[in-house]
């Protein structure tokens, strides 16, 4: 990393009015800002994307399906609790935050879902509790949680929430905020894409609740990153390579499915398959991608690593005149918002 890098140097002005609060009447019917290889800006529509793609690029997806992690009851005391599932850790067990007047130690049970069930807070790894069900935890929450909306969407989640808060192709349970880069597509642009010759595969990342925490530090060599699991099957990597050999681009739709591939990158040599682990990897700029060509995504909260990782592909000059149009332009900004378009520039 370079030790030079200030947290200060990626922050933007945001106007409140600008964050989404609803998605758009369609989920192709957002805006998409090009962002192309000579670092020159042009305003498009998401439904314009297939002209932006060639023959042989591949696209790679982030599968992961958002599970209702967020989980309100009372202790024993009867004070209130919010508990928001961070990580499904076995079939019975998970790993959450836990908002309450004072932090529950081990042994105290949390009554939830209006005392639906009860579980026991077993320990503490840092900030987060661990937590054993009564019995599987995804059936549990799926029946009586709620979708987890980020905290800059200020309504509580509600039907249209669980639709459109998740990916068409979502398969594999296990994120508590949703690759939002891959919300903006339906299964006809899928289908679409395929038959001009544009592949597309599926890794996994499940995304953490970190991923809205702020960063702390200035340095940013200082910063750890929240660890999240990943999923890579090497038939992910030979289509990579297969890509690459036609002259195709590898594109990722969504930072999380960056995170994936270049964690996988750096055990390629590895003959696991899947590649798989915990990741922090963080990326800045300075980083040299070994996967990854271009990227869809949407707008980045500002002091952000996400900002950070999009400024390491396409520059950080580049990314600060990019949001300024947006903000500029009155893009719509974060999970529910307009989207990116974002090509590598020519070395």
């Amino acid at each position: 990393m370079n030790p030079s890098l200030q947290l200060s140097q990626f922050d933007y002005h945001l106007p409140s009015e600008l964050i989404a609060q609803t998605p758009a009447a369609t989920r192709r019917g957002s805006r998409l800002l090009h962002l192309d290889a000579d670092s020159a800006l042009h305003d498009r529509l998401f439904a314009d994307l297939p002209s932006l793609l060639r023959p042989n690029d591949l696209l790679v997806l982030n599968d992961t399906r958002v599970i209702k992690a967020r989980l309100r009851g009372r202790k024993d005391s009867g004070g209130k609790v919010e508990v928001l599932v961070e990580r499904i850790t076995g079939p019975v067990t998970a790993l959450a935050h836990i908002k309450a007047s004072k932090s529950p130690k081990a042994g105290t049970r949390l009554h939830l879902a209006d005392d639906a069930f009860t579980v026991e807070v077993a320990g503490r790894q840092d900030e987060l509790f661990e937590l054993a069900f009564p019995a599987r935890a995804l059936d549990l929450l799926e029946r009586h949680g709620a979708t987890p909306l980020p905290p800059y969407i200020t309504h509580e989640a509600q039907a249209q929430d669980e639709e459109r808060y998740q990916t068409v192709y979502a398969q594999a349970p296990g994120a508590v905020a949703a690759p939002t880069a891959g919300l903006h597509f339906d299964r006809p642009m899928l289908d679409a894409l395929a038959a001009q010759g544009v592949q597309h595969s599926f890794v996994t990342l499940h995304v953490g609740a970190g991923t809205f925490q702020p960063v702390r530090v200035e340095d940013l060599s200082r910063h750890q990153m929240h660890a999240e699991r990943y999923v890579v099957p090497q038939s992910v990597v030979r289509q990579i390579g297969e890509a690459r050999r036609r002259g195709g681009r590898v594109i990722a739709v969504g930072t999380t499915s960056v995170r994936a591939l270049e964690s996988a990158a750096a055990q390629q040599a590895s003959d696991l398959d899947p590649l798989e682990g915990d990741t922090r990897l963080f990326i800045t700029p300075g980083y040299r991608f070994s996967y990854v060509d271009a990227l869809i995504t949407n707008f980045h909260l500002p002091r952000s690593t996400l900002m950070m990782l999009v400024s390491a592909l396409a520059g950080m000059e580049p990314i600060r005149r990019a949001y300024a149009h947006a903000v500029q332009s009155r893009y719509r900004f974060f999970s529910y918002g307009d989207a990116m378009f974002i090509e590598s520039p020519k070395s």
